[in-house]
């Protein structure tokens, strides 16, 4: 574990890829003062919960993730993430990897996370690769036909009324079974009809 700099936090970042996924055991058994959590893909750094623990760190502070995945999934957002933490005087700590990152990072670090990294996004384009693959075949056989809807017309007409009513978002995915990006889609798929986008 890397002790914070005098005056300094130590600041966890989890992330999970739907609202389902459950956080906990990511930092499990850390010290941390503070946790950002998104429930979100990580396919892009635009991550609400990540750019408030950007804002939040400052000189001093350590950064927290449980792996590198967590963070990035191409090596180019996990670099820049980096560079912008350390740049700002904190240091960043992967935990599943045990590296660490301070800004005068010794060879050793930099060259082992090129090679994480460059593992866990070849792996990650396989994955994707492997699921086109599945996906084209399985329409050849006629067996994909796609996602089906979640809810009716009926229903995604009140979860709308409901939302304009001033709704909680997380409530009404309680309510209709459906994720909190899924409640989102409805709304916004509600407002292009209406403005007959």
């Amino acid at each position: 574990m890397v002790a914070a700099k005098r005056g300094g936090k130590r600041v966890g970042y989890l992330r999970v890829s739907s609202v389902d996924q459950n956080e906990v055991r990511q930092l499990q058994g850390e010290e941390l003062d503070k946790r950002f959590t998104d429930k979100c893909s990580g396919k892009d750094i635009n991550r609400p919960q990540l750019e408030a623990a950007l804002d939040y760190v400052r000189e001093g502070d350590v950064f927290v993730v449980h792996s590198m995945d967590r963070l990035a999934r191409n090596m180019g957002d996990l670099e820049s993430i980096i560079k912008t933490l350390t740049d700002k005087g904190v240091t960043v700590e992967f935990i599943s990897e045990r590296l660490t990152f301070s800004g005068d990072d010794d060879k050793y670090a930099r060259l082992m996370l090129h090679i994480l990294g460059g593992v866990a996004q070849f792996e990650r384009a396989l994955i994707k690769e492997r699921q086109r693959e599945g996906i084209a075949l399985a329409k050849l056989e006629g067996i994909y036909k796609g996602r089906k809807r979640t809810l009716s017309e009926a229903a995604a007409g009140e979860l709308r009324r409901r939302a304009a009513a001033g709704e909680k978002k997380a409530e009404l995915s309680r309510v209709y079974g459906i994720s909190r990006e899924t409640v989102y889609q409805y709304l916004n798929r509600g407002e292009r009809k209406s403005t007959g986008a």
